[in-house]
């Protein structure tokens, strides 16, 4: 059945999973929690390095069932089931609840960020509760598109569309979307940068593998990969990859590549599970309007 919400419960929502962590950081340290259930994806475990080994074997002898013009077909709406507030483990606090890493390589599950960014992340870290000028704020705050990887990855769905020539991903947070030619065509020139980079696509069997570059710099040219202050810059270079393990479950897997910020390229991945309820439909999503979070994040007395 189609979904019907308030606006102050979508608002509500909203804050609640993308807002910096102004009483995380304020208050004592929570008692240690136990670990979430997740749910399994694909007959693997759902919780993303398990169900990346599991659902990798089970993609290599599935055959995906293909569009008229010829394509494996991947259309419909899909949901990964995760709040995504830090990419790597975190335990449960007021805002963000507990997730283990989705970071796949490094086999450690960590970042493998450079001493000068490692610093840096520290640092904003430090003032998600209080960021004393806008670089510290959180770019989501703003509404700003977050670049394919970490506006996939966002808890909301999205729905894929496919034609002979492109693929299209829609999003319910901030409306956002990717168009992916897939007809061979050359990338932009370098001089042309965009909110969601320049995509181009192909396919390698089943795999719909995507690669952006041209990504717009935001301030401080960082962007932040998920609400905890992970970022890259606008030199990454970025590579997805949506492969089928069954007829209701992909493969988000996406590597990323700034020899800005990173020691080495790294890759994430996660379970896409397909939302299959009779009337299912992205909702409108409304964020700049009535938006007070930036105004509301700073410190008193500080320019606006």
């Amino acid at each position: 059945m189609s979904r019907i919400v308030s606006i102050s419960t979508l608002i509500g929502t909203v804050a609640l999973l993308w807002l910096p962590a102004a009483l995380t950081a304020q208050g004592p340290a929570a008692p240690p929690q136990r670990t979430r259930d997740v749910p399994p994806a694909g007959g693997c475990p759902g919780e993303p390095r398990l169900f990346y080994r599991c659902a990798t074997e089970k993609a290599k002898t599935f055959t995906s069932p293909r569009t008229p013009f010829g394509q494996p077909d991947l259309q419909g709406y899909y949901t990964h089931g995760r709040q995504n507030y830090d990419l790597e483990d975190h335990p449960e606090t007021f805002d963000a609840r507990q997730e283990t890493t989705a970071i796949v390589d490094p086999p450690d599950g960590t970042i493998p960020y450079q001493a000068w960014a490692e610093a840096k992340r520290r640092d904003i870290r430090r003032h998600l509760a209080d960021p004393p000028s806008l670089e510290y704020l959180n770019p989501n705050s703003r509404c700003y598109l977050r670049s394919p990887v970490p506006q996939l990855y966002a808890p909301f769905p999205l729905q894929i569309v496919q034609t002979p020539t492109h693929v299209l991903i829609l999003q319910e947070q901030n409306h956002a979307y990717q168009i992916i030619p897939v007809d061979g065509r050359p990338h932009l020139g370098p001089a042309i940068r965009l909110w969601m980079g320049d995509s181009r696509g192909w396919w390698e069997g089943n795999t719909l593998v995507v690669e952006s570059t041209n990504l717009a710099a935001r301030l401080a040219n960082r962007n932040w990969l998920d609400q905890s202050g992970n970022f890259y810059t606008d030199k990454a270079y970025l590579v997805q990859r949506f492969i089928p393990v069954d007829a209701d479950t992909l493969i988000y897997e996406a590597t990323i590549d700034d020899p800005a910020v990173f020691t080495r390229p790294w890759t994430l991945a996660m379970p896409l599970r397909r939302q299959k309820d009779p009337g299912f439909e992205l909702l409108e999503f409304a964020c700049r309007e009535g938006n007070r979070a930036p105004e509301l994040s700073l410190r008193p007395g500080l320019p606006k």
